[in-house]
Order: C-alpha cells, then structure tokens, then sequence
C-alpha cells in the first residue's frame, strides 16, 4: 500500500469509477493522456487513481491487475505505463523486459513498493523511462514523471527515426561514389573536368553517365549517355552500361562491338520494354591529335579552339541504343593544338528560358562557353569553373534547379603546357 500518502473517502460513485476498474471512460478531452496502471493491490490502484485527478486533469486511467492483462490492453492508445513489478504472474526486471519486447515505443515508469536505487537503474537499463517508489512520490511528482516520460519517448524514437535516416543516406552516398567513374588515365595525357548533377530529389546518382578510359595505344576514349528519365530505375541502367563500357573498353573492344555490345546490356537489364539511351563515344588519338566520333542520337560535343567555340558537325552516328535499329557510324575530327572538347547530356540544353516555352538550346551553351573563355585566358588552370558556371547560369535562366540529370564531360590537351586544377 502507498502508506505514507493519506486516503481520502471515496463516494458510491467514486467506488464504481471505469479508471479503477479499467472500463473504458464514458468521455475524454481530444488530447487527454491515456495511462495504463499495471496494479494488482486495489488500495494502491485507488491512491494512484486519487494522486493523478488533481496532478493530471482530464487523464483517462485504465487498470489491469495481471501482467497478462497489461498485455492484452497495450496497443497505440496508450500513452504511458505504470507498472509495479510484483505481480501475480510476473515479478522483477523481467515483467519490464517482456512488456518493453511487447510495446517498445510506449513510454513506462516503474511504479513499486520496492526502494532499491540498484533495482531502478536495473529498470532503467532494462526499458523504463523512469523508476518511482510507492509512498515517496505525490501526485505532482507523479504527473510530471508521466509528461518527461512520454516526451523522453517521443524525443527518444525521433533520435533513432533521424539516426536510422542518417545510416541509409551515409549508405546510399557511399555507394553512389562507388558507383560513380574515376577517369583511368594517365596524368600528363589529358586534362579533365567534369559535373554531375542528378535530377532526382537529393539523389547522387541518376540516368546520365559518363567515362573516360585511356588504353595503352595513347589513345583516349570518352562517352557521355543519357537513360530517357531520370528515375531510381533510369540511375540503374546507367550504372550498368558505365561498368559494361569501361569493360569492354579496358579490354580493348572495338567501339562498334562496343555499341552493340551495350545494346544487349540494355535490352537484358531495362525493366521498361520502351527505355532507350543516347550517347556519345569518342576515340582521341593524343599521337595524331584526331578523334573519332560515334553518335546514339546523341546531341554532338562542343569543341573550343583557343577562343573560338563551335559545335563538332553531326556528320554520321545513329539511333539511340535499346531501340533494336542498330549500325552507327562514326566519323573524324582532326583536333587542334590546345584542344578541348565537352561532352554533356540534354539536361543542360532542356533547361527552360524564362517561364515560357523557350529552352536554353545548343547555340545558347556554345556562347555561354565563348563568354567564359574570353572572359578568362586562363581559364584552362580551372577548368571545372567553367562547368559551374554553365549549370549556375542555366539554373538562373531555368529560375531554379534543372530537373532532368546533367552530366558534362571536359577534356583538354595538355600540349599548351599548362596544368589544369
């Protein structure tokens, strides 16, 4: 019994209350909390009951005399616990540990006659929010250790909710950087920028890709593709036709079994009969200073001659890969001194001017990039500065960010003599 706190008399109808004998209560506040008293002295039930009326107004109390009552009353109701640790079928830390198994996300509070400081932080350990002793707690005492109990829960389930969020996005980043090229070439062949950006929602990786791989003939070769959507789905081709490109490209594959090589991939892998890929491939020969060109339906690259930027002619190619129509053909460049060359996906060009129908379009690109390079001479020191501003001012022109993904690919020679960062 609670024999230190004094008990009032209780009416007739006080005798008959639904708190003490677990009924359901006939009306509740909207917001009114819900304790379940896991008690099976009746004196020490009525105290509890008498303690929370004037601490807890408006709290509805529903009483269970077992443990395997409690059980069987536990469900997304019930806002707090108070649980007394002897009870006919069940007694010590182990009534905690089962009820906390059975409900974990309700908050509980050990409510017993058992003044033990060891025995509450046992309880603690094993669940409890908090561990109270009959008689040395009032009914103040009491209704804020229910409130701190159920708002440490709350706080407590939205840390893990926030942690457990904080994990998988840690594992998804890691594993889009696995997943994302590393150029294979050698330091003093070429120099290299690139961007990325996906246009799924805080996603590293989408449809877009793009490689570079130089093989030991000094010869380099880049692609850029881009999988038509930009979806969870779309980001997975993309990833498998990367691996399967650097693949048969490190194992010295010709570009036109390459092509059809990818088509296969695609056509096995894509989950959606319709999904095609453009892309564009690129052979440079660093001894010649020449490129052979392949186009998939493809938007050709953009070359820059000391100040000067035109777009490579779209003299042969093909269709996309994935559409079953096959034969690309490929034709040559011969490349200037102080060459560089970028490679990019539509998401860039698709991005809106204004807002009416008007897109930022190849020829607009091409300027932005002459602006840039006359701008600054040196702009080949920091290459990648010339990338962030293109994707920055056709952010500006679209009026926020770009939704398709975006992929850009700038490769540059090193015969100028100067070292790109």
């Amino acid at each position: 019994m609670l024999a230190v706190m004094a008990e009032r008399p209780r009416t007739p109808d006080e005798e008959r209350s639904p708190a003490v004998r677990g009924d359901a209560p006939s009306s509740s506040t909207h917001d009114a909390i819900v304790v379940l008293l896991v008690e099976d002295d009746d004196g020490d039930a009525l105290l509890v009951d008498d303690l929370l009326t004037d601490a807890l107004p408006g709290a509805r109390i529903t009483r269970s005399r077992t443990f395997g009552e409690a059980l069987a009353e536990l469900d997304a109701g019930i806002d707090c616990v108070l649980l007394d640790l002897q009870l006919p079928d069940a007694s010590g830390l182990d009534t905690v540990m089962r009820l906390r198994e059975q409900a974990p996300a309700i908050p509980l509070i050990v409510l017993t006659g058992l003044d033990d400081a060891a025995a509450g932080v046992a309880a603690v350990d094993a669940g409890a929010q908090d561990y109270l002793v009959k008689g040395n707690v009032d009914g103040s005492q009491l209704a804020r250790a229910i409130r701190y109990a159920i708002v440490r829960r709350q706080a407590a389930d939205a840390q893990h909710e926030l942690h457990l969020a904080d994990v998988q996005a840690r594992e998804v980043a890691r594993l889009e950087r696995g997943l994302a090229p590393r150029p294979l070439v050698h330091p003093d062949s070429v120099w290299i920028a690139s961007q990325y950006r996906a246009g799924r929602n805080r996603a590293l990786l989408g449809g877009d890709f793009f490689d570079v791989v130089e093989t030991p003939e000094r010869c380099v070769r880049a692609v850029v593709g881009d999988v038509c959507g930009h979806g969870p789905d779309e980001a997975a081709i993309g990833v498998c036709l990367r691996a399967a490109w650097r693949a048969l490209t490190v194992a010295g594959v010709h570009s036109e079994q390459v092509m059809s090589a990818l088509e296969q991939v695609l056509e096995h892998e894509r989950e959606l009969p319709q999904l095609f890929t453009t892309l564009c491939t690129l052979e440079i020969d660093l001894v010649h200073d020449t490129a052979t060109m392949t186009l998939a339906g493809h938007p050709p690259p953009m070359l820059i001659d000391q100040d000067s930027v035109s777009l490579v002619p779209r003299v042969a190619g093909g269709p996309p890969i994935g559409l079953g129509e096959g034969a690309w053909s490929s034709s040559e460049l011969k490349l200037p001194a102080g060459w560089a060359l970028l490679l990019y996906t539509d998401g860039i060009t698709e991005g809106r001017v204004g807002a009416g129908p008007e897109r930022l379009g190849a020829d607009r690109l091409q300027s932005m990039i002459a602006e840039h390079v006359a701008a600054r001479p040196d702009w080949r020191v920091r290459p990648g500065e010339l990338l962030a501003e293109l994707t920055s001012r056709a952010q500006e022109l679209n009026g926020g960010e770009l939704t398709d993904d975006v992929a850009m690919l700038l490769i540059g020679s090193r015969s100028d003599g100067r070292e790109a960062a």
